[in-house]
């Protein structure tokens, strides 16, 4: 805890020094095939939002954010192929990209250990603050408004670090970016039922099937015993290993540390985190994965969280239902505004990649709505899930509500980007993205009021 502590004011103390509306990313980092791992950016100009009808104001906004990005939960992939390398290394069996692969790897292991393991990075940080800035920027009448009538801006975390400083440095930057606001961001509140319902009392059942279920289980040892990922895990570590070593690693030889497969998706792993610390050092871990190769490891990692987390097999809602805690509560916090019984003009809500995915499969959000049978599985040629886009780093879901007199609006962004409803939401016209409280109740499953 200390080392979190410390890290934290550090990058706090640097991120001082950096203007809290900074412009968003040009562009992000998909298309690298990092799956979850990919460091957010926003998907709309700020300047390109429809319009709400004519009288409409905001008068609340809500979200739940995953955190930002993090350094990886452990070093169990680095110390795996580590181990292997060493002993390659001691028979002369590495490769001239080899011979360099184990200092990179040591150097990116000991930036997580020093900020952290599971903590987030310094492009985290970043990700928090500059989402939180452009809020305030879509929204500035809805401040100015908290602001006078002294409105609460509250926010809750999974009690987890990574979530707990997520939604401490959000408010942070509100009140760096609006002095005015810090008296009315109340003290942060942890809700794991809320914010990390996989592993809370609400998810029992859940964790049954992700640990027991046989389908399951069958299903994504088939997808993942595919001779391409044979072909791909070969193609990864002869990058690294001369070929003679590979046979060694391939014949299994080497199983009691890792696979062919395992040593592979261990290099994947580092090269998929590797984006999430570039402000700790320069890594360049794409030269040990062909772009096919990241591509493979990237599939067979969304499939895995497709079918644990996600849209998952077309007869079942295991995966999701327990996200209904979720939505539920932002319908409550929706109504406590609607019926004047909360003094909230901001709920914010800070959480993980386990929550916002079976989430965004509730709802039925963009690449989340196509589950699959079990005689078709999950595939890139045929469903548009991938973890980039559905939950990458700080992926965000917010709803901002709107008043005319005593009628409401909400709009809903995805990653910042103005998204419609799911199929059955009648939007208030063609073509629009505001919706009526009571259609959204009706059509997402909700007694209407």
């Amino acid at each position: 805890m200390q080392k979190r502590t410390v890290a934290l004011a550090l990058t706090l103390a640097v991120s001082a020094l950096i203007p809290a509306a900074l412009p968003a990313q040009a562009q992000s980092d998909s298309s690298g095939y990092y799956a979850t791992k990919t460091p957010y950016a926003p998907q709309q100009n700020l300047r390109s939002y429809q319009h709400a009808p004519k009288g409409f104001v905001p008068v609340f906004t809500e979200n739940v954010s995953r955190h930002g990005s993090r350094a990886a939960s452990d070093s169990e992939d680095g110390d795996l192929i580590l181990a292997l390398w060493e002993k390659a290394r001691s028979e002369g069996q590495l490769t001239a990209a080899g011979e360099r692969f184990g200092g990179e790897t040591k150097a990116l292991l000991a930036a997580m250990d020093k900020i952290g393991y599971g903590q987030l990075s310094g492009r985290g940080v970043r990700e928090i603050q500059d989402t939180a800035a452009r809020l305030q920027r879509r929204l500035p009448g809805l401040f100015k408004q908290i602001v006078k009538d002294s409105e609460q801006i509250n926010v809750t975390n999974s009690g987890k670090d990574r979530a707990v400083d997520s939604g401490d440095l959000f408010a942070e930057a509100l009140a760096e970016n609006d002095p005015a606001l810090a008296p009315l961001i109340t003290p942060a509140r942890t809700d794991a039922d809320l914010l990390y319902f996989h592993k809370s009392a609400g998810g029992a059942e859940y964790r049954d099937y992700v640990d027991h279920d046989e389908r399951l289980a069958a299903t994504l040892d088939t997808i993942t015993g595919q001779p391409a990922s044979h072909t791909a895990a070969r193609n990864v570590l002869k990058k690294i290993f001369k070929p003679a070593f590979v046979e060694r690693i391939s014949a299994g030889e080497f199983d009691s540390t890792g696979t062919e497969v395992e040593a592979a998706q261990a290099v994947y792993a580092l090269y998929s985190i590797a984006p999430a610390m570039a402000d700790e050092g320069d890594w360049n871990m794409e030269r040990y994965l062909a772009p096919r190769d990241a591509k493979w490891f990237a599939y067979l990692s969304d499939a895995e969280d497709f079918y644990e987390k996600g849209p998952g097999f077309d007869d079942s809602d295991i995966t999701y239902r327990m996200a209904n805690v979720l939505l539920d509560d932002f319908f409550t916090k929706i109504d406590a505004k609607r019926n004047g019984t909360s003094n909230a003009g901001a709920e914010l809500r800070f959480t993980h990649a386990e929550e916002i995915i079976p989430l965004a499969a509730l709802m039925g959000l963009p690449g989340s709505t196509k589950a699959v049978s079990e005689a078709e599985p999950y595939t890139y040629a045929d469903n548009p899930w991938r973890g980039e886009s559905v939950a990458s780093m700080a992926t965000n879901i917010q709803w901002d509500l709107f008043r005319k007199g005593n009628k409401y609006l909400v709009r809903m962004l995805y990653n910042e980007k103005q998204t419609a409803f799911r199929k059955g939401c009648e939007p208030v016209a063609k073509g629009s993205y505001f919706y009526e409280v009571d259609e959204l109740k009706q059509c997402l499953g909700r007694t209407t009021s």
